[in-house]
């Protein structure tokens, strides 16, 4: 899946950070990382910065999508620019398909490792496996890519989801790739319809994932998919920030 660099930055403080080399990745058809190597040994992981109700979101950081890439794995997934709340941000409607939307820029962690962003869904899903390959379908994703080789299959992935079935915080290694760490940031119908804002130190999850010091990433991504489960989902992406500590 390769990560298109972007123009401008959600966070003016890595505006001038140079953009990351071409970022090949091989996808499976749910729309995830699909890699051979071994998984690291995790370790404890870190408490979450915070996660927050809001009534509204901060604006998507990007007036336009023209420095978004879409690829697809089962159909696409509608991304667009709408106006909700008085702010613009992205809605993303799917119908039993899976495609993503990215973007490839290099971001330091050391000075930049904490993740902002805000999201909404309309729906969570029903009677789905979330660990099992049949049932790797979420309302809602937003996940960051590290490269940890030259080789485009040498990366590492976190994958922040709206789960439909597990537990808040709950991880577990993606079914078709233990080398993309799934974590439930928000989870079940309590929150639909609601704006909710998290925070998370993503240089630490990447530790506790694969304990492994991952100083840098390559891009990140946002990702609404039904169609393992041929199932439907609409979410709605406000603020997306990488901002220091």
């Amino acid at each position: 899946m390769p990560l298109e660099s972007a123009q401008t930055s959600p966070h003016p403080a890595i505006r001038n950070d140079p953009m990351a080399p071409k970022l090949t990745l091989h996808a499976t058809r749910s729309g995830v990382l699909a890699l051979s190597l071994l998984i690291w040994p995790t370790l404890a992981w870190p408490t979450p910065v915070s996660t927050t109700p809001i009534d509204i979101p901060g604006q998507f950081p990007d007036a336009t999508l023209s420095n978004w890439k879409e690829r697809s794995f089962a159909g696409n997934t509608k991304y667009r620019l709408v106006e909700e709340d008085g702010v613009n941000v992205l809605r993303a409607d799917t119908q039993s398909s899976a495609s993503i939307l990215y973007r490839e820029r290099e971001i330091d962690l050391r000075r930049f490792p904490i993740l902002e962003w805000s999201w909404k869904v309309a729906q969570v899903y029903s009677m789905i496996d979330e660990r099992s390959k049949a049932g790797d379908d979420f309302p809602a994703r937003v996940y960051v890519v590290a490269r940890t080789g030259w080789l485009p299959w040498e990366t590492l992935a976190i994958n922040y989801v709206w789960a439909s079935e597990a537990m808040v915080d709950e991880r577990w290694p993606n079914p078709f790739t233990e080398k993309a760490m799934m974590i439930a940031a928000n989870t079940g119908a309590g929150g639909v319809g609601q704006w909710v804002r998290h925070r998370r130190d993503v240089r630490a999850d990447f530790k506790a994932a694969f304990g492994k010091q991952v100083d840098r990433i390559s891009g990140y991504a946002v990702m609404v998919d039904g169609d393992n489960s041929n199932q439907d989902a609409t979410a709605w992406f406000g603020d997306l920030a990488f901002l220091p500590r």
